[in-house]
């Protein structure tokens, strides 16, 4: 089963920390200094907030997927709508190696189909992804 994702980038860590977690009634599943992440089965969500961008605010939607079959079937879908798509395989990112697509929707929405394969001690170390012909920081590509 697939999980919806969301990743609202924040001014404030400790603040939109204690926000989310009124909000969710839970605290993050993981806590770092410029990151948070809750792993919530109701609503089943992966919610993320980060400090690694200038302008708060939505960062990007994607979808998670339990395995690579799902991953794939997701790439496969997106292929088909005429999107610019952008694999990338074993990409550390956001704490986390995953297998990734990415793609921006028409209205300028980047989206992120991935599998989790492990973590990773650092925020990331792909800092250079392409969405199109358009370069943008870990972890979203910068919208059209």
């Amino acid at each position: 089963m697939k999980r919806f994702h969301v990743h609202v980038a924040v001014h404030d860590l400790k603040q939109s920390i204690r926000f989310y977690s009124a909000l969710f009634g839970a605290q993050p599943s993981v806590e770092k200094g410029d990151y948070a992440k809750w792993m919530l089965d109701d609503p089943r969500v992966n919610f993320a907030i980060s400090t690694r961008r200038n302008k708060a605010g939505l960062d990007h939607l994607g979808i998670q997927a339990e395995n690579s079959d799902e991953l794939e079937e997701v790439g496969s879908r997106l292929a088909q709508a005429d999107v610019s798509l952008s694999p990338q395989k074993g990409a550390s990112c956001c704490y986390a190696k995953s297998d990734k697509y990415w793609t921006i929707d028409p209205q300028g929405v980047a989206w992120e189909s991935f599998h989790t394969l492990d973590s990773v001690p650092v925020y990331g170390s792909d800092t250079k992804i392409q969405a199109g012909n358009q370069k943008a920081a870990c972890c979203a590509p910068v919208a059209q």
